[in-house]
């Protein structure tokens, strides 16, 4: 069995690093999807690592990075009592207007 080895002083251990959630929009007029994760010491870095691994071919237009521990998400298993009490308001459906044939991604 090896020993593990000891990180030197003033090193950074890429272990202990956040972990980061990286959001790509592909086309101008469309939303953020979420493409993958990966650890880095910070923002910066998480953004530089985000473009270099997820728009290697010039695909995206606008990176988003999130640390993990700061995303709240609900739980599947909750989403009928999560969501139910949205059916009772119908003013948050957009069936009230008509949208014009020029808008695109809606």
């Amino acid at each position: 069995m090896s020993e593990p080895t000891a990180v030197p002083a003033g090193a950074h251990d890429e272990r202990s690093w956040p972990l980061w959630e990286v959001f790509v929009r592909g086309k101008r007029g469309l939303a953020h999807t979420h493409v993958g994760s990966l650890h880095a010491p910070d923002a910066e870095m998480a953004l530089r690592n985000g473009r270099d691994v997820y728009t290697r071919r010039q695909e995206g237009v606008s990176i988003w990075v999130v640390r993990a521990d700061d995303i709240t998400a609900s739980s599947p298993d909750e989403k009928d009592s999560f969501f139910d009490p949205a059916a009772d308001k119908i003013y948050r459906h957009p069936s009230f207007y008509d949208v014009p044939e020029d808008v695109e991604y809606l």
